[in-house]
């Protein structure tokens, strides 16, 4: 309130022009898709449908990849003391691999054919067995690894997902929690910028802890790659840096959730502030006479620096390095023969998915979560554990609007879109001429749309008879998600809910399947089939391995479970 200045009116007219166009395509296309596919809760975005589009064109592409299968040998050898496992690479130079590329929607995608056949694999094993060997190369090479940048938004979400498995829904709203306890900066930003008291302090912390060789002579800092990065507030870290996790973990006011996020937040933050590591990098090439090369690699930590913090573990097992000399015999004591598949393209995740949307300068740090949570909760995609995997209903919504609109929901043109709104408010461009060239095709498309009342066909899942009159189920969609109904309607109404069966999982109480269910607050939890029959509940995945791992201690852990358990919601 001291510092007062001027009003940046050009950043005031950015965030008016981008509402504007979201309000826009909102307002328009949803009505649209209402009529298009006899639904009056279905919405449109435009990023929300950009971001679905990725799911639904990966899921066509890893549908369409084609798996060459082919075999990977592996020799054990013993050299002098040492015992030493390495892979068949080549022979006589020519290699027994090769990268081949996919243009896919998203970008390229690179991935590794093996060449060895099933049939080869057992001719070359044969000539293994009769050759001798020795050590040709041993290649040592010192590479040193900086700490990443402090944590944006879309960066600690895609830790958190990959780490602990939590939503990215779950892990804004934890963040939310730690900066209304003060206890984090604030969490929606997409700046790598740390606040020079932060800085020096750090320095002090990381002497008086861990030593004057682990601290930075000068501060280090971070450009952001993205071109559309706004950068008006510094980067997520602690707002205390010696208010250590373990502190926290004494004071039991946090839960373990938001512990683990604030551990990935303080330790992020501080390792930014910490000498870079040293590594020595190994490459052992095993050759025969025959003219067969195996190669293994390995990593022995010379100066631990910031990965003492960030990776302990990684650490502990790169303490030792590789003695062998060149020219010393190695006596193959084993052979192995691995069938393996080209791999496909991955499914995404809500990590890579919000990775993906952030490298094409789509969306904003506050707007990865909400889209996320918008595309499951409106049924146009499903989580398959970690992946996400579009529905029926999905797939037709994408494909209906990438056609029609085909400009307006392309990777590019979103991007284009989105670095012309931050031209706004760098005052490169006038408001009103960026919505005139966004509004005018639009309308055009959006007209034509309007006056073609043909339907879009939605391919709804035909599944077991009808228990009523056998005629077939179909999994339909409404504004609660997937049930099942009788494709005899109206004549018969038999519906029922949908339950999806977790793979591989019993009930430990009477044997029924597990299955996925929602509290009336929408929290997840695992549930009995048999319910209301048998009311077993577990909240959590590990907690839900771990009940299976210990059938014998299951009935105890439930009666403590259903002094917690919430109403079912049937």
């Amino acid at each position: 309130l001291t510092h007062d200045e001027e009003l940046r009116l050009d950043l005031v007219k950015a965030q008016q022009a981008r509402r504007v166009i979201d309000r826009i395509v909102g307002y328009e296309l949803s009505p649209l898709l209402w009529k298009k596919l006899s639904k009056n809760w279905l919405s449109a975005g435009r990023v929300q449908t950009v971001a679905l589009r990725l799911v639904v064109e990966r899921e066509k592409e890893v549908l369409g990849f084609n798996l060459e299968k082919f075999s990977v040998l592996g020799g054990t050898f013993q050299i002098l003391k040492d015992e030493l496992v390495a892979k068949l690479v080549s022979k006589n130079g020519e290699s027994f691999e090769e990268k081949k590329t996919l243009k896919l929607f998203s970008g390229e995608y690179t991935y590794t054919k093996g060449l060895i056949s099933k049939e080869k694999a057992v001719e070359i094993e044969n000539d293994l067995k009769e050759d001798s060997y020795k050590v040709s190369d041993v290649n040592e090479s010192e590479t040193v690894r900086y700490p990443p940048p402090p944590y944006t938004t879309s960066q600690l979400q895609q830790d958190a997902i990959n780490r602990y498995g939590l939503s990215s829904k779950m892990v804004m709203r934890i963040a939310q929690d730690l900066y209304e306890r003060g206890l984090i900066t604030y969490h929606r930003t997409d700046s790598f910028n740390l606040s020079a008291s932060y800085v020096f302090k750090a320095k002090d912390f990381i002497t008086e802890n861990y030593g004057k060789e682990y601290a930075l002579e000068k501060p280090r800092g971070y450009k952001t790659k993205s071109s559309s990065a706004q950068e008006a507030h510094e980067a997520i870290r602690p707002t205390k840096v010696d208010r250590t996790p373990q502190l926290l973990a004494k004071d039991k006011k946090l839960n373990r959730s938001q512990l683990m996020i604030y551990e990935l937040i303080f330790n992020r933050a501080l390792a930014t502030q910490m000498k870079e590591a040293s590594l020595i990098s190994y490459k052992v090439t095993v050759k025969g006479t025959k003219g067969y090369e195996f190669l293994t690699e390995a990593q022995k930590i010379v100066f631990d620096g910031f990965l003492r913090v960030q990776a302990p573990e990684f650490v502990k097992k790169h303490t030792e390095g590789i003695s062998i000399k060149v020219d010393s015999p190695a006596e193959l004591k084993n052979l192995t023969i691995e069938e393996k598949e080209s791999k496909a393209p991955y499914r995404y995740s809500e990590a890579s998915l919000i990775k993906a949307l952030e490298e094409h300068g789509i969306g904003r740090p506050s707007t990865y979560a909400p889209i996320m949570s918008l595309i499951i909760e409106k049924g146009y995609v499903d989580k398959d554990g970690r992946y996400l995997k579009p529905t029926s209903l999905g797939t037709a919504i994408s494909d209906y609007l990438s056609k029609a609109f085909g400009k307006l929901f392309n990777i590019d043109f979103t991007a284009k879109l989105e670095q012309e709104l931050d031209d706004i408010a760098e005052g490169k461009l006038k408001m009103l001429e960026v919505l005139k060239g966004f509004y005018t095709p639009f309308n055009e498309d959006l007209k034509e749309q309007q006056k073609d009342d043909t339907k879009v066909e939605l391919k709804e899942e035909v599944t077991e008879p009808c228990p009523t009159c056998g005629s077939p189920l179909q999994i339909r969609f409404s504004k609660f998600g997937k049930f099942y109904a009788c494709t005899a309607y109206p004549k018969c109404k038999f519906t029922k809910s949908f339950l999806k069966l977790v793979s591989g999982k019993k009930c430990p109480k009477d044997g029924g399947d597990v299955v996925v269910r929602y509290s009336k607050a929408k929290r997840k939890f695992y549930g009995c089939s048999n319910y209301p029959k048998c009311d077993y509940v577990e909240f959590g995945w590990s907690k839900l391995v771990k009940s299976d791992e210990n059938k014998a201690d299951s009935n105890a852990k439930d009666k403590e479970l259903t002094k917690k358990t919430i109403v079912l919601n049937k």
